[in-house]
């Protein structure tokens, strides 16, 4: 047994009862496979830390040589975002809906984890977003994002417009509900629904997507992830500004959202004869047998 990952974090969907179990079960095998098991303390306080320690995220990436998440992707989003500075290796378990980044599914879940701890996984590196809301050229708000960040008309039933600049060079002036900045792995998120390009994990760009754009010839793009991207917001407008769908901020006209790669990324941790492209045919349907 490989003694590469010792001290175990485990993270689980909160409010979700099926996830107690399972990470009882977890827990149970990962001990008896002497490992030491960190219990999420907002995961232990909706699930229960069953005698396991129970510690923050800033103890967990210090302390922990590999977290797992239990859960859908919004779970995995969250936590990837929060460790995502201390170079914690993730895995996920799918307890969710589609389960793009959380790619285990729970029926092989013992023999999958037992596997990646003898060594037999595939790597992958994942870019994460720096965003940041400027006011008056100061800093009003700053996060990470790995799916997308999204600036939209919020409560108003009008469209907005946007001063969208890459690398200071003006783009375009873009008249619609609002835009998505997209990395790779959030391609198959919004932006997808959005008619936005599948952007492979190891292209290393940033798409740029229009939601509902007033002129058809607005259409989405991809820049390289080396470019910095100014989203300015045109009077009279106000708007929000969204990361990953679990944060927002009101933005006021005359903002600008500034957006680039950030020096933090994550390492996702797949199981044996992983492959992106099965995983579309999967997720996507891509293969299913026509229904007359």
């Amino acid at each position: 047994m490989n003694d590469a990952f010792r001290r175990i974090a485990l993270i689980g969907k909160y409010r979700s009862p099926e996830i107690a179990e399972s990470l009882r079960a977890l827990a149970a095998q990962l001990s008896a496979l002497g490992r030491e098991i960190m219990i999420e303390e907002a995961t232990a306080a909706a699930v229960g830390s069953n005698g396991y320690a129970v510690a923050n995220y800033e103890a967990l990436g210090a302390g922990a040589d590999l977290a797992i998440v239990l859960g859908g992707d919004g779970t995995m989003l969250n936590a990837a975002r929060q460790l995502a500075r201390f170079d914690v290796p993730l895995v996920g378990i799918n307890q969710g809906r589609l389960g793009f980044m959380t790619d285990i599914a729970l029926d092989a879940m013992e023999g999958s984890i037992e596997a990646l701890l003898a060594g037999q996984f595939v790597p992958e590196q994942r870019v994460l977003l720096d965003a940041e809301v400027l006011r008056d050229g100061r800093r009003e708000f700053a996060t990470l994002a790995l799916n997308d960040v999204v600036v939209n008309k919020g409560d108003t039933g009008r469209m907005i417009e946007l001063d969208v600049k890459v690398d200071g060079e003006l783009i375009h002036v873009l008249r619609a509900d609002g835009l998505i900045i997209s990395t790779p792995t959030g391609s198959t998120a919004y932006a997808l629904s959005a008619n936005g390009p599948i952007l492979h994990p190891s292209v290393a760009g940033i798409a740029i997507v229009p939601l509902c754009p007033h002129a058809l010839s607005n259409r989405p793009i991809t820049v390289s992830d080396g470019s910095r991207i100014d989203i300015g917001l045109l009077p009279t407008h106000d708007a929000r500004v969204h990361f990953d769908g679990q944060g927002r901020f009101d933005a006021r006209a005359g903002d600008v959202l500034r957006v680039a790669r950030s020096r933090h990324s994550i390492t996702l941790l797949h199981p044996p004869g992983y492959s992106y492209f099965a995983m579309l045919r999967e997720k996507l349907h891509w293969s299913s047998t026509p229904r007359h």
